[in-house]
């Protein structure tokens, strides 16, 4: 039973940078429900890095922080397929060019640069592309779980990723007609990207205890999702960000661990 309903659409993935990348795994479970994927990678470098796992797939460069690149993107997918049925964006971008700092010590080029690329691409790209949108088309973000909790190792990226999931309230609306616009806001996942964040390991382990099954999250949890929302079973979900972090956001104050901190504080 084909209930995704994905067989012979096309899909737009821009994100991979390895086999550990959210947008691989998403790209995987597209391609079991029979969907077409097509590529886009920052360079030349991830693509023939990556040769092996995107086999005959067709495989575009576009670097989101540059304008150029996206506007020529629509034309070199248009030599592929002349309609999109939905577009992942699976891209973010820190530097940390002074190390981790509290959140007002955040270098000001640095903040407009994760912006431009960690939020702002979603919207330009949007609009390079929706010539070729299905008019059901279907976009996806991918977010974080919680832009509410103040972690710092995160640093500045959690108030960037507010702004992303406005922005896919807005690109709903502007994009209009039957286009939906969701983000994913996944939990602590183990892939390379997160693994360059400062003190990701630690905050990681204590999700895997806090979430209530005793187990981390899995990439391919979140990668069934993002297949959900690109498909037409998701037709009634738009503007919003979808939280998957197998309930760790309902068990901070687990009694078990509440006991381990205040029986530490009291040794």
């Amino acid at each position: 039973m084909d209930f995704l309903q994905l067989q012979d659409k096309t899909i737009l993935v821009m994100g991979v940078a390895n086999r550990r990348s959210v947008a691989w795994a998403a790209a995987q479970v597209l391609a079991e429900a029979g969907a077409r994927v097509i590529h886009v990678v920052r360079d030349a470098e991830v693509r023939d890095k990556n040769r092996k796992l995107f086999g005959d797939a067709p495989v575009l460069l576009c670097d989101a922080a540059d304008a150029a690149q996206i506007a020529a993107l629509p034309a070199a997918v248009a030599e592929h397929t002349p309609v999109l049925h939905g577009f992942l964006h699976s891209i973010a971008f820190a530097n940390y060019s002074q190390g981790l700092q509290p959140f007002h010590g955040t270098v000001r080029a640095d903040f407009l640069q994760a912006m431009d690329i960690s939020c702002f691409s979603l919207a330009a790209l949007c609009n390079a592309l929706r010539d070729l949108f299905a008019e059901d088309a279907s976009v996806v973000a991918m977010s974080i779980s919680t832009t509410r909790m103040a972690s710092e190792s995160y640093g500045y990226m959690g108030p960037i990723k507010a702004a992303l999931d406005s922005s896919v309230v807005f690109l709903a609306k502007s994009l209009g007609g039957r286009i939906r616009v969701n983000a994913v806001g996944a939990g602590l996942l183990k892939t390379s990207a997160s693994a360059g964040i400062p003190g990701y390991v630690d905050s990681y382990l204590y999700a895997e205890r806090v979430i209530p099954r005793g187990e981390a999250l899995d990439t391919a949890e979140v990668a069934n999702t993002i297949a959900f929302l690109l498909s037409p079973r998701a037709s009634g979900i738009n503007a919003q960000t979808l939280v998957v972090d197998a309930g760790m956001s309902t068990n901070y104050f687990d009694r078990e661990i509440v006991r381990r901190v205040v029986g530490g504080a009291d040794t």
